[in-house]
């Protein structure tokens, strides 16, 4: 394996209640930088919380997350948003685009919080634009286009700013199965370009088309298994 970007030690995270909840158990995970790597499970096994976790959007309740070897427990919340802005791009099920905003004006974004110099951003913008496929909608609204190409533009948006880190949740949710393999396409290519890639899904379809895919349940990982070399 190539050098860890991601680093779970017996992660649980639990919420407050009567009983309490714990939706993950003693988690630990391992993936190497270019790895593409499927997580997949049914509703209410712990996907979610697990994608919240890597993508710093919640901490654990025990145990230790390393990202690119830094430990991420001890970092206040202006270095986690730092570290998310720089570090992760997202995608979701539902696109979140800003329906009044442009295309272009909707991948630039991330580049506010990202430091990216603005003399840099429109240009970049167009490129990630082009590289989706997508060059000549960039003004258009949201609105006018296809789900397939709201998903093209949100994963734009996402890597627009150079992460290493790409998590997808749910990416072909509200696609059909043509265009859910068009955009799983671009992701391979992206892979494959040495992005790192964690698709969190309940496709099994989706999810057979990792590397390497993992089934969570019950908020713990279970049958790791490598699906090709």
């Amino acid at each position: 394996m190539t050098d860890p970007i991601i680093e779970l030690r017996d992660v649980t995270r639990s919420f407050p209640g009567v009983p309490e909840v714990q939706a993950l158990k003693g988690v630990s995970l391992t993936l190497g930088e270019g790895e593409y790597v499927s997580i997949v499970g049914p509703s209410g096994s712990g996907k979610s919380t697990m994608l919240n976790i890597l993508g710093l959007l919640d901490r654990p309740t025990v145990g230790e997350y390393r990202l690119g070897g830094t430990l991420t427990g001890a970092l206040s919340e202006d270095e986690r948003a730092a570290a998310r802005a720089q570090f992760i791009g997202f995608v979701f099920q539902a696109f979140h685009l800003m329906s009044r905003r442009t295309v272009l004006d909707n991948v630039m974004l991330p580049m506010l919080y990202s430091g990216v110099p603005r003399s840099e951003r429109e240009d970049r913008a167009r490129a990630a634009l082009d590289r989706v496929g997508l060059g000549h909608r960039v003004g258009f609204l949201p609105g006018t286009l296809s789900g397939g190409e709201r998903q093209r533009v949100a994963v734009a948006r996402a890597v627009v700013s150079g992460p290493k880190l790409l998590l997808a949740d749910e990416p072909t949710g509200s696609l059909d199965q043509r265009t859910s393999g068009e955009v799983m396409e671009l992701f391979e290519e992206l892979n494959d370009e040495g992005l790192t890639l964690v698709v969190i899904t309940h496709d099994v379809g989706v999810a057979e088309r990792a590397g390497r895919s993992i089934r969570i349940a019950d908020g713990r990982l279970v049958e790791p298994e490598r699906i090709a070399a």
